[in-house]
């Protein structure tokens, strides 16, 4: 027998769900309240029903709450029953309505997507009916459910709840009147979404949309004037529609009429809008994603997040003027603390940078960029905050490198709205963005505008408007002044009383390497990342009181005595006896925690300024890990780990980490500096899978994060050991080196090369380098040749990265490609190389692949010309066709016979105009000089450059392989490359003759280049006399027969 079809899940009445989805909580929760409900009224007439559910409502809360829910369910999933139930519900209720309130907005945030079509209908019937009772509580509904129109969808539902929201608020107009933030929020919602109606079918909406706009606006202006600035931002957006234009003039130029304590535009610019008002044109599902990305995804892993978020909000054409809503949102609600600022989580900036360059309509870009600038026209820094005009900064400086376009615009627009925003307020918006760059500098977000402003990537048009508009900021920062130690420590101390959250940053920021030597600061952290200042150092004694009564009497004493003493002795002394105690048998382990803050407070002072000596010695290192909080440290690498005390200390240390996360690289430091823990460092392996964390890779990366931010030289310390000791963890990706790349001076990189000479340092190994190095390519200028030179001191061989090449453009990757071409110069050339050389697509003034060969063939032209002739021969064979060069490894790469062609043609054409300027070089001289020196210089010259032209394209390899890919190549190849052709005839016709002829006529061997006028007698009668000059005075070198080439003798190679 056939097994019986398993059943199917009932599909709820409430919520669309799949075969897969589990039943929701809600659901389920409320279909028991509606079978309470028919169970009490199944059989009765509506009065005795009635009656039975007002005695159970009596019963109790929870009764109530039942009856309640199973009434609001029925209202939802069945429509012919909706007005009986909503009567009964507001004959039982004895809250005022506040459950079912509670219940609408929970699933208008939750699950309004998920709805099934008749529940979502009569949601929208049963908020206007609580409108129209009056219920308290009834305006909050509203403005949820106007959160969920979206802006930029003209899809039928999101029109119909639209319309359905706009006919209960123009229905019940006197109700909506007394309430002065719906009116707000109403308004601020329906002038956003007029500009999505525009076409013709939509006309009758846009028009209901207008007018209630235009009676709120007249009827209740200073209600409306809460919204601020953002009010006259959407007014421009719709003042054309000729309602909407009468407004306009009376806003600009007849302000009382509107209301007489309304002064003006300049009133409503100078205020700052709020969040609700820039929240609620976001979805509740917009939003949690948005704040998602903002505050758990890590920067450089957005694109799959970004491309979800674009195909299910930004793939139509309607959604453009969603971009606008999502950047003010990001600007004005997304105020990242600063613990994110500090992390690696995908900033702000690069969100809103993705959305201006996803922008595909000139009106949607415009208006994107005002909404970045906004807040810019009128700033006043006691009013606004930075965290409001901080991206557009931030967008602007890290776009500058790979994508100066976008720096550029931004830059334009933001000059050019000065004039322009609106003519008789241009000093305020002037004085506005003036207040906003001002305030940048001062709040450190950038040290310095000039790199910005003044940058060699802008045109020389749009640098001269900057500096016309902003002469302040274009001037390069005053040199560093030597500056005492005293006033040093002052300033800083005033940098740091800021207010936190205006989410400062570290003033390291953007400052050069040499401005910040001038200031003994050896060890402080210049990392080109945006950190907040730390706070100011108050040293104040430690407060213990909230877990002290957490710990058992003899705990708390050893815990006391810590406190009281400050001799590290002495507290070393007690930290040893509480050791002791933790690793007894009776240890209560539910204490551990109370004990971990305990200390976390007691040795904070231990985690403060840095770790390793200033002069490194034997003494001196040990005297820096004899802190109190080394003794744990001290007893596990003492300890064996079966010893049952062992995981106990274990997880004692792991629960300090978490109230003190600087333990981890304490821990390294004295794994690495204690002579007690010599070959101990996998005890950190031990730690890390303790910890909450429970991964090596994941706990290394942040210790070691954190030890960047806070000591450079103990990062550069560690680096060998933690190289060494963690190969798998460090080698296989990038993250570590970028690290310490982008915090090393000069100096330091030096020493990390000499461990690397020495063999006491690995840290790049040969099946995982290349990858590496691609991931450097997004890296800084400094970072990247640091990079490199670490690479070059470890001796792998250079075929092993040469894929590398097929990532290279010669306009983004300028410091990888000069530190590659330096070192192909070092090489001999092998089959690999020639190959991934020639496969870089050619272009006009991307001379890598010219140059490199070049210099070959001066040196190996044999083994050049042999590797040149098996790529000719091998591509000809293949298909005509293109081929991708997007691979990255070897094995992969694709060159085509048109490529190398281009790249050959190249190099005939730089060795012919060396020729050329060569025999120039002589005949001009030669008409104004004889002197003996300089005849020498243009022998020499005239001797060696033909030569090296003739080297290379008298190769008869290279040769044989040009006459064989011109006999199969069309006629279209033929005329491209015909000089290059013509050298493979020359060299045909030279075999065709004898070789007694060839001798008697040089001019006619393959060397000679086609095109090329033979010299006139006078310059042959002069080199001959130059030349029997020069055989005179210098012995004849023996002649060397190059193969390919008998019939040309030289008297020097």
């Amino acid at each position: 027998m056939e097994p019986a079809p398993a059943k199917a899940k009932p599909q709820g009445r409430l919520l669309v769900s799949t075969q897969l989805d589990a039943k929701d909580e809600l659901e389920e929760r409320l279909e028991r309240c509606v079978v309470i409900v028919q169970a009490l009224t199944n059989g009765l007439s509506e009065r005795e029903a009635n009656d039975a559910l007002t005695a159970n409502v009596c019963k109790g809360q929870q009764q109530h709450e039942e009856v309640c829910l199973g009434l609001f369910t029925l209202v939802l999933t069945e429509p012919s029953q909706a007005q009986r139930c909503y009567r009964d519900l507001t004959l039982v209720n004895r809250d005022g309505m506040n459950i079912v309130l509670v219940k609408i907005n929970q699933i208008l945030m939750e699950k309004f997507l998920k709805l099934q079509d008749n529940p979502r209908t009569q949601l929208v019937w049963l908020v206007r009916e609580l409108v129209k009772s009056g219920v308290i509580g009834a305006d909050g509904v509203i403005m949820t459910l106007l959160k969920q129109i979206a802006g930029g969808d003209i899809s039928a539902k999101n029109l119909w709840l639209a319309e359905s929201v706009l006919d209960i608020l123009l229905d019940q107009k006197e109700w909506v009147l007394k309430s002065g933030m719906l009116i707000a929020m109403s308004v601020y919602t329906y002038l956003r979404l007029i500009v999505d109606h525009g076409t013709p079918n939509l006309l009758p909406l846009r028009q209901k949309e207008v007018d209630f706009c235009i009676s709120m606006l007249r009827e209740k202006f200073m209600e409306c004037l809460i919204i601020g600035r953002d009010l006259v931002r959407l007014l421009q957006n719709v003042a054309r529609i000729p309602e909407m234009e009468l407004l306009w003039r009376d806003l600009l130029h007849n302000p009382q009429v509107l209301s007489p304590q309304f002064t003006g535009i300049l009133q409503l610019l100078t205020a700052r809008t709020s969040r609700k008002f820039l929240a609620c044109r976001l979805t509740p599902d917009m939003e949690t994603k948005l704040l998602f990305m903002t505050s758990r995804v890590r920067f450089g892993q957005q694109k799959r997040y970004q491309d979800w978020f674009q195909r299910q909000y930004l793939s139509t054409a309607e959604s453009q003027s969603l971009r606008c809503d999502l950047i003010r949102y990001i600007c004005g609600v997304v105020h990242p603390s600063n613990e994110v600022l500090s992390s690696d989580i995908l900033p702000r900036w690069a969100i809103i940078g993705w959305l201006l360059t996803t922008c595909t309509s000139n009106v949607a870009a415009s208006n994107a960029k005002l909404a970045l600038f906004y807040d810019w026209l009128f700033f006043n820094p006691e009013k606004d905050s930075i965290m409001n005009i901080e991206p557009a900064i931030l967008v602007m400086h890290h776009s500058m490198k790979p994508h100066p376009a976008i720096t550029a615009t931004l830059l334009d627009f933001m000059c050019r709205i000065i004039p322009h925003f609106f003519p008789p307020l241009e000093s305020q918006v002037r004085q506005g963005v003036f207040n906003s760059l001002n305030f940048i500098m001062e709040k450190r977000v950038l040290a310095h505008l000039a790199p910005l402003f003044d940058n060699p990537k802008l045109d020389r048009e749009l640098r001269s408007m900057l500096r016309e508009r902003f002469p302040e900021f274009c001037s390069p920062p005053s040199p560093p002044t030597e500056v005492k130690m005293e006033e040093a420590v002052s300033m800083e101390m005033d940098n740091h009383v800021l207010d936190k959250e205006e989410g400062c940053y570290d003033h390291t920021e953007a400052a050069f390497s040499d401005d910040e030597e001038e200031v003994n600061n050896k060890g402080k952290k210049r990392e080109f990342r945006f950190h907040p200042i730390k706070e100011a150092v108050v040293e104040e004694p430690a407060d213990i009181t909230p877990w002290l009564d957490q710990l058992d009497d003899t705990m708390k004493e050893k815990v006391q005595q810590i406190q009281k003493t400050s001799d590290t002795e002495t507290q070393c002394e007690v930290m040893q006896e509480v050791v002791d105690l933790i690793m007894e048998d009776d240890f209560d382990t539910e204490q551990m925690s109370a004990l971990a803050s305990c200390l976390a407070e007691l040795f904070k002072d231990h985690f403060r300024g840095e770790v390793l000596p200033e002069e490194i010695t034997e003494e001196s290192l040990e005297e820096s890990v004899s802190k109190p909080v080394c003794l744990i440290f001290r007893n596990l690498v003492t300890m064996q780990e079966d010893n049952s005390g062992f995981s106990v200390l274990l997880d004692m240390l792991a629960e300090l980490y978490q109230k003190q996360p600087k333990i981890g690289y304490h821990l390294l430091y004295y794994l690495k500096a204690s002579k007690a823990a010599n070959g101990k460092m996998m005890l950190y392996e031990s730690f890390a899978q303790a910890t909450a964390l429970g991964d090596l890779h994941t706990c290394l990366m942040m210790d070691m994060k954190a030890c960047q931010e806070d000591d450079v030289r103990l990062l550069c310390y560690l680096t060998p050991s933690i190289y060494s000791e963690f190969p798998d963890e460090t080698l296989r990706s990038g993250e570590l080196l970028n690290m310490i790349v982008a915090v090393i001076d000069s100096m330091q990189l030096q020493e990390l090369m000499c461990h690397v000479m020495m063999g006491n340092l690995v840290m790049f190994r040969k099946d995982s380098v290349l990858n590496i190095l691609i991931q450097s390519l997004e890296w800084e200028t400094f970072e990247q040749y640091s990079t490199w030179q670490l690479f070059l001191a470890h001796s792998i061989p250079l075929e092993t990265i040469i894929p590398i090449l097929q990532h290279l453009k010669y306009k983004e990757h300028p410091e990888a490609l000069s530190c590659l071409l330096l070192q192909l110069r070092r090489e001999k050339p092998s089959e690999e190389m020639v190959k991934m050389v020639l496969s870089r697509p050619c272009h006009p003034e991307d001379q890598f692949t010219t140059s490199i060969l070049r210099h070959w063939a001066s040196k190996y032209d044999d083994t050049l010309g042999e590797h040149i002739k098996a790529q000719l021969i091998k591509n000809n064979n293949q298909p005509r066709k293109r081929q991708s060069l997007r691979s990255s490894s070897s094995k992969l790469a694709q060159l085509t016979l048109e490529q190398i062609l281009e790249h050959l043609d190249n190099l005939r054409l730089s060795l012919s105009n060396m020729k050329n300027n060569c025999e120039h070089a002589h005949t001009h001289t030669h008409t104004h000089t004889h002197t003996h020196t300089l005849r020498e210089q243009l022998i020499l010259l005239r001797s060696m450059m033909p030569l090296l032209f003739l080297s290379v394209f008298s190769q008869t390899p290279i040769l044989q392989a040009l006459q064989h890919v011109q006999a199969s190549c069309d006629e279209a190849h033929k005329m491209r490359f015909s000089d290059l052709f013509a050298l493979a005839e020359e060299y045909e016709d030279s075999q065709a003759k004898p070789l007694k002829s060839r001798r008697k006529a040089p001019a006619s061997s393959p060397r000679s280049r086609k095109g090329v006028a033979p010299p006139t007698n006078n310059e042959e009668e002069s080199a001959s006399s130059s030349a029997s000059e020069e055989e005179d005075s210098k012995p004849k070198a023996p002649k060397r027969k190059r193969r390919g080439s008998s019939a040309v003798g030289s008297d020097s190679d």
